[in-house]
């Protein structure tokens, strides 16, 4: 792979590569665009298979956290880091604390979170090396309600957008994924009414979602074909392929995972099939609203922030509707109406305003 083609061809401004040998920690911090502000974006550990898998997954992450960041109406930039390896297995505080100095090096250009494979706890260690870490205990703390609810918003205005009535109520709804943005959807959905099937690549967490809060377990590899009205995707990127676009069975596609489109033309394909998107970097901002209300004025407040999350509702509304007058995509009018507002305030930068 040639590093610098691949970052040039996301349009990244920076990556550092980190290494510490005493702890075992290899990560990658990803810096996409500044433009609106310091870049915000989780830390992700995950077993991948190289780096070059790694490398990718940061890219394509923190571009995301650009666009979603410019569709919340958030005055922060895009970032993200990934740490190489099983957080099972290889987490420690020494590998946390590590991270947490390499991103203070950044001074402040990044702030980090928590994402896959981390806890709001594992936060505190990064904390102990770091001012700019987010999400801790006590402050706005693990983002999975958060994030659970704008996705439970989205989808009510996926279901007017679809039906004409927004209501979940009897409705189907297949959730891949029981991770804790899953679960705390599978439990809003119930309680609303709809009928809820989730799957998991380890079983034994969807079994405990559904036991928890009324859904039913599937295998994790018939999720796909499950009879629904919508596929909720709640794990990892890239599940709308070449394959899966053919054997969903939904009129509305409307999850929290990022990068759900494995490329851009599969959100052509689900547009052609007549499946309603809800582009992904808008429907599960939730999180990173909820995060950034740490850095408001007079500090975290729960209430305000939620508040804040239910508008996403509104803006999907507004972007479908976008998309219905042009005739295009949803995922193409999301960019479009990210990439305007990024337009106008970075235009705004040329006017000198000494601080």
């Amino acid at each position: 792979m040639d590093v610098f083609s691949e970052v040039g061809r996301y349009g990244h401004e920076q990556v550092v590569f980190c290494r510490d040998e005493a702890s075992g920690l290899r990560a990658i911090i990803a810096i996409h665009s500044t433009a609106l502000g310091p870049a915000l974006g989780g830390c992700r550990m995950w077993p991948y298979r190289d780096e070059e898998e790694a490398l990718v997954d940061v890219l394509r992450l923190s571009q995301g956290m650009t666009y979603k960041c410019a569709a919340m109406g958030l005055d922060f930039g895009g970032g993200k880091s990934v740490i190489i390896g099983d957080p099972r297995r290889d987490k420690s505080e020494a590998l946390l604390r590590a991270f947490g100095r390499f991103v203070q090096t950044l001074n402040g250009r990044y702030y980090t979170a928590e994402d896959v494979g981390m806890t709001s706890a594992d936060l505190v260690h990064m904390r102990k090396e770091s001012e700019y870490v987010l999400g801790l205990p006590g402050a706005s703390g693990d983002p999975a309600p958060a994030t659970a609810y704008g996705v439970y918003c989205g989808i009510r205005a996926s279901l007017a957008e679809a039906f004409g009535d927004d209501d979940p109520k009897g409705r189907r709804v297949a959730i891949q994924g029981a991770g804790q943005v899953g679960r705390h959807l599978a439990r809003r959905l119930v309680e609303a009414g709809a009928e809820v099937a989730i799957a998991d690549i380890f079983p034994e967490k969807a079994e405990r979602v559904a036991q928890e809060t009324g859904a039913r377990a599937v295998p994790a590899d018939e999720i796909f074909e499950v009879e629904c009205d919508v596929f909720a995707p709640c794990a990892l990127g890239g599940v709308i392929d070449d394959d899966t676009v053919g054997r969903l069975t939904c009129r509305i596609v409307a999850g929290s995972a990022n990068n759900q489109l494995k490329e851009p033309r599969h959100g052509d394909m689900l547009h052609e099939r007549g499946i309603l998107y809800a582009p992904d970097f808008v429907i599960n901002g939730g999180g990173v609203i909820n995060v950034s209300m740490e850095l408001a004025p007079g500090g975290y407040d729960r209430e305000r922030a939620f508040e804040r999350i239910a508008g996403i509702g509104d803006q999907l509304r507004e972007l479908f509707a976008l998309a219905r007058r042009e005739g295009i995509p949803t995922y193409r009018a999301a960019d479009r109406l990210a990439e305007e507002r990024i337009g106008r305030v970075t235009r705004l930068h040329r006017i000198h305003a000494p601080r």
